[in-house]
């Protein structure tokens, strides 16, 4: 039995249920109208589960399934579970952009736990936004939330190799640009990259942001990494439903859970698994939202100290997140950076991060290392001067990219502009910029790449995204001109434009800001709302300083 600090009367849904008034009798009524006896709600606890299942979303395709594990969790522990379909932000299908939506998303989370009459909340999420959509909005609204992972997919397979999501992708692309592979070698990477529900298997940007809400604290310990289709995943399920009563008894919320040593955990987790980049703009909106001050400069100190041992692709040079879970998953991996970590910090187990991980091992020292290794791009490019060749939108930089004249050698810094929060719309992940098809044809396979985009977590290469303040307003990327030079020190955190200031002072005259985009509906108010990525792109009105605290809904 948990400890419990509530008793049935404090319930939240009791303002809905309890009271002897023709309005509760309404919700009563209603509940009765379902086919739900009076017993079945009374004095238990109401848990939400959003669930972001979809026709339309790959990734959680066994959600239509798992939502009844939660809700079987649910019952056995005494609770009534209530199912809120959530929106679904499908990284493969939604356009322009599902950063676009991920506020969307956030929002819709936050309301619909408000609305209804519910006392805590099983979030079920993975492809890449919808994590930390789903964590703004709980965070935001803060009654007892714990996250339910999707699960990283099988591995891929074509021809007795195996394939990573995205990753690969890029890689035979390239090889089929080159005139290496034919189009039926390229149907059949299609079929076989993507062989079951959940999330890329890469440690892209949907296994980055599950192991963040772990290592925040706000999963079961281990259940970042269970692969979608192992049995695991159910029982996870299962243990997610029973969990979440416990927590609304012990009135355990997100906010006492997401310290600044919680975010302070999570940036020194993501360092050491060689994390996406777009961990970096998730985790700052989230930080903000549950009122600690996080900011690039936390993730610069982690990033001296903290070295990479996770070699799962795209960062490493072999493993899927298949072998990361069998070499010991996120725990295995926390238990060697213990000494960075805070274990004192809470978790949704009730108990520390340091106990959750007292007794986890690792199996496979070749998936999680014990020393530091190199990541991401090529040892040359950490220290590069190249002149610039400038794209101010994706459509030129498409059609260039593949002209056979094109004036651009291997030292070129390719930068495509105006594809930011508010140039994109919604900062698309446009930032691994292809190779020119001339320079593929010659062995090319990186360049330094700079953009105000992002960049899928299963991309790799010498890429420098998130530029802020974006090129569409103003920024100093709106500057760049073809041929100007660009210095690129990483040892030093530099990158310079290597341009008199008075030509950038004329320049900076010269510029003129584009037409409006949007003049009506969600594109109007993302525009006038959104932040800069050094900020997490978060909507200005849904940041904790904002404004006072929402409160709960008239019952009238």
């Amino acid at each position: 039995m948990t400890d419990r600090k509530k008793s049935p009367d404090q319930l939240r849904s009791a303002r809905w249920f309890a009271p002897d008034d023709l309005r509760a009798f309404g919700h009563r009524s209603r509940a009765m109208q379902m086919g739900y006896a009076p017993e079945e709600w009374k004095g238990r606890p109401v848990i939400a589960i959003l669930n972001t299942w979809s026709d339309a979303q790959p990734c959680h395709m066994h959600f239509k399934s798992r939502v009844d594990d939660v809700k079987r969790g649910i019952l056995m522990a005494g609770g009534f579970p209530m199912e809120l379909p959530a929106l679904s932000l499908s990284e493969s299908f939604l356009k322009p952009t599902t950063m676009l939506y991920r506020n969307l998303l956030a929002m819709d989370a936050e309301e619909l736990l408000r609305g209804h009459p519910v006392d805590g909340v099983v979030l079920m999420g993975g492809c890449d936004k919808t994590t930390p959509a789903l964590l703004l909005g709980a965070t935001s609204m803060n009654i007892p939330a714990i996250y339910l992972p999707a699960g990283p997919m099988l591995r891929g397979n074509w021809k007795g190799k195996t394939l990573g999501s995205g990753s690969d992708a890029w890689k035979y692309w390239d090889e089929r640009r080159a005139g290496k592979i034919s189009d039926k070698d390229w149907v059949d990477v299609e079929a076989g990259i993507a062989r079951s529900y959940g999330t890329c298997m890469t440690m892209g940007t949907a296994s980055t942001m599950t192991a963040i809400a772990e290592s925040i604290g706000m999963t079961l310990p281990g259940a970042s990494s269970i692969p979608a289709a192992d049995a695991g995943h159910i029982r996870m399920s299962s243990e997610c439903g029973r969990r979440i009563v416990e927590m609304v008894w012990e009135d355990l919320t997100p906010r006492k859970i997401q310290s600044r040593k919680a975010f302070e955990n999570a940036i020194t987790v993501a360092m050491a698994m060689g994390c996406s980049t777009n961990a970096i703009i998730h985790l700052i909106a989230q930080a903000r939202r549950a009122g600690q001050d996080i900011s690039l400069d936390d993730f610069e100190i982690a990033s001296r100290k903290v070295p990479v041992i996770a070699n799962v692709r795209p960062s490493g040079d072999k493993y899927l997140m298949e072998d990361f879970y069998y070499a010991g998953g996120l725990p295995g991996l926390m238990s060697r950076i213990r000494d960075h970590l805070h274990l004192d910090a809470m978790t949704v187990t009730g108990k520390t991060l340091g106990e959750n991980i007292a007794d986890a091992e690792v199996h496979n020292d070749d998936v999680i290392r014990t020393v530091e290794k190199p990541s991401a791009c090529e040892p040359r490019f950490l220290k590069h001067t190249g002149p610039a060749l400038v794209f101010d939108d994706y459509p030129s930089m498409k059609k260039a990219v593949d002209d056979p004249d094109l004036d651009v050698t291997a030292d070129h810094v390719l930068i495509l502009r105006n594809a930011g929060p508010q140039g994109g719309p919604g900062m698309p992940e446009w930032g691994m910029l292809p190779i020119p098809t001339k320079l593929v044809k010659q062995g090319v396979r990186d360049m330094v790449r700079l953009s105000d985009a992002r960049m899928s977590g299963t991309s790799y290469g010498a890429c420098i995204l998130h530029v802020s303040p974006e090129a569409y307003i103003g920024g100093p990327l709106a500057l760049v001109r073809n041929g100007d030079r660009i210095t690129l020190d990483v040892a030093a955190r530099t990158i310079n434009l290597d341009v008199p200031e008075a030509e950038l002072t004329k320049r900076r005259a010269e510029w003129k800001p584009p037409e409006t985009r949007f003049e009506r509906g969600y594109g109007w108010m993302f525009t006038r709302h959104i932040m800069q990525a050094n900020d997490g792109c978060d909507f200005d009105f849904l940041e904790t300083g904002f404004g006072a605290p929402v409160g709960e809904p008239s019952i009238y």
